[in-house]
């Protein structure tokens, strides 16, 4: 039962961020507080903002795949799980830090939460060595 709760966490974690993808992709109406606004405090000045908005959609699909694959082997039960989890879990991580806007209104709904989690699965996985191997 904890394998299968562990691998539906990261699992939902991963589809959250298709929200992040529908916000690049404006496929609604934009309004500030509903998040990420489209810019990156590294990369919109150096490129346009579709462009921008191009590599967060990449990104947050990739991220999406690698949760969700990541929570397919926890269900089953392999022994790759652990490996793409961490990888899942740096990528994530590092495209929502990449990717803020740096503004430090509406933090939350900008990914801080989805940053915590990753650093929170970082932090189990590799200095706390949980879960367990067969868990």
């Amino acid at each position: 039962m904890p394998r299968i709760l562990f691998g539906l966490f990261v699992v939902l974690h991963g589809l959250v961020h298709l929200w992040y993808f529908t916000l690049s992709r404006r496929l609604v109406e934009f309004k500030p507080e509903m998040g990420w606004s489209g810019k990156s405090w590294l990369f919109s000045n150096l490129v346009e903002d579709a462009a921008t908005r191009t590599l967060a959609s990449v990104a947050y699909i990739a991220a999406t795949l690698a949760f969700v694959v990541s929570g397919i082997g926890i269900f089953a039960g392999s022994n790759w799980w652990r490996p793409a989890l961490v990888g899942a879990a740096v990528f994530s991580a590092v495209s929502i830090l990449v990717l803020w806007d740096g503004g430090r209104q509406l933090i939350v709904q900008k990914g801080l939460l989805g940053l915590l989690i990753d650093l929170g699965i970082l932090a189990a996985l590799v200095l706390l060595k949980w879960p367990p191997a067969g868990f």
